[in-house]
């Protein structure tokens, strides 16, 4: 009887023993019960999440550079290969090139602040001004008195309007972060592009030879995408910057291309973004016009500029290519923005963008990609109509050439 018990206690220590290191093999990875995997995804994502925050400072211009380099790279395989340029020096012209038109966009942007700024005390006057005639309407419309208000907006109005040093101090602070920021995410564009053949080589090696096929037809399907979201974002941004900035010159607003900018580039974050341009543009114009009747055509114009986007040129421009859902959207935004701030805001769409291209090439992922992705939605009729005349005139000038 001793021998049999301590013959079942030595199984059940084998079974204990051997039981984690038959567990490691993916392959009998979905066979595991349903906490185990559980435990097992919850710990990867919380792992995945503590290194993504601590790596801020290295893994947000990294992903940056990488979307560069996707969106430089039919360029700089052009100068190498058309015009028989070396290889660094290709690289090198198209991060150049890039880095000329970031250069131009700041430069326009921080003309029109320089401006802004030299008129601050007139425009603290004016938002004073239009503070106080506020203040007298909700007291006669709603019997509320001026010091009660006086009380709750002071507090938020000092901080907006302040201009001791700590708050000059925390702006160059800032500036100069950004300034890093550009440099390192242009070395890691250059080095991208440089070592882009060695980079694939790489990723197609970790993985088993039975899956180097799909490994690669998955890079190249991410980066053939990647290429065309981006650029459609850039031609919708600037589409929106012009159409905006035009716009409130016709209306009289002072700093229209400020403001132009500020929409084009803010409208890349969705849903919030127009609304943080919306408030943008609203204070400008409420602290530079006498005319308060203004800043209401101001909301207008961009509410109807949204309207616009989402409907036509979000459709047309950026396509189909990956359609992520509105939910999904929004809480990647607000993670984003709670992990990296406005980088991780700006990064939330293409990168959920690529995980839902992986997930809907994957056997295992395909799930995760259904719960990123729409619902098949049908087009709106002038959407629809631009798209196929936008198809048609490519497939005339295929047959051309």
């Amino acid at each position: 009887m001793q021998a049999v018990l301590l013959d079942e206690r030595n199984t059940l220590k084998s079974g204990l023993i051997y039981l984690p290191l038959q567990t490691m093999d993916l392959k009998t990875f979905p066979s595991l019960p349903f906490y185990i995997k559980l435990a097992c995804v919850l710990f990867s994502l919380f792992a995945i999440g503590y290194l993504v925050i601590v790596a801020k400072e290295i893994l947000s211009p990294l992903i940056f550079s990488c979307l560069f380099s996707i969106l430089l790279l039919p360029l700089a395989a052009f100068l190498e290969n058309k015009l028989r340029l070396p290889k660094s020096v290709a690289c090198m012209s198209a991060v150049i090139l890039l880095l000329t038109l970031v250069g131009a966009l700041i430069y326009i942007i921080g003309a029109q602040i320089a401006d802004l700024a030299k008129e601050w005390p007139q425009f603290q006057a004016q938002i004073s001004k239009t503070m106080w005639d506020f203040r007298g309407w909700v007291q006669d419309t709603f019997h509320v008195t001026r010091g009660k208000q006086l009380r709750v907006v002071d507090s938020a109005k000092n901080q907006v309007l302040s201009s001791d040093t700590a708050v000059v101090g925390a702006t160059v602070l800032s500036l100069s972060s950004i300034l890093l920021f550009l440099i390192f995410t242009f070395i890691y564009t250059f080095f991208f592009l440089l070592y882009r053949r060695l980079i694939m080589t790489f990723l197609e090696s970790v993985f088993l030879a039975e899956n180097k096929a799909t490994v690669h037809e998955v890079i190249e399907q991410v980066q053939r995408i990647i290429r065309k979201y981006i650029t459609g974002l850039l031609i919708e941004m600037a589409i929106i910057a012009a159409g905006v900035s035009i716009t409130f010159s016709f209306m009289g607003v002072r700093y229209a291309i400020l403001l132009g900018i500020i929409t084009g580039l803010f409208n890349i974050i969705p849903y919030v973004g127009i609304f943080t341009a919306l408030i943008i543009s609203a204070v400008v114009t409420l602290g530079t016009s006498p005319d308060s009747t203004k800043v209401i055509w101001v909301m207008i114009t961009l509410l109807v500029t949204h309207l616009i986007d989402s409907n036509v040129l979000l459709p047309v421009i950026v396509g189909s290519k990956v359609k992520i859902n509105a939910l999904v959207t929004v809480l990647g935004v607000v993670v984003g923005e709670m992990i990296w701030g406005i980088p991780g805001m700006f990064l939330s769409i293409p990168v959920i963008a690529v995980l839902k291209i992986i997930f809907d090439r994957v056997e295992s992922l395909k799930p995760w990609g259904i719960i990123l992705g729409d619902e098949e939605k049908k087009q709106n009729s002038l959407a629809k109509k631009l798209f196929k005349k936008k198809k048609k005139i490519a497939v005339v000038a295929a047959e051309e050439s």
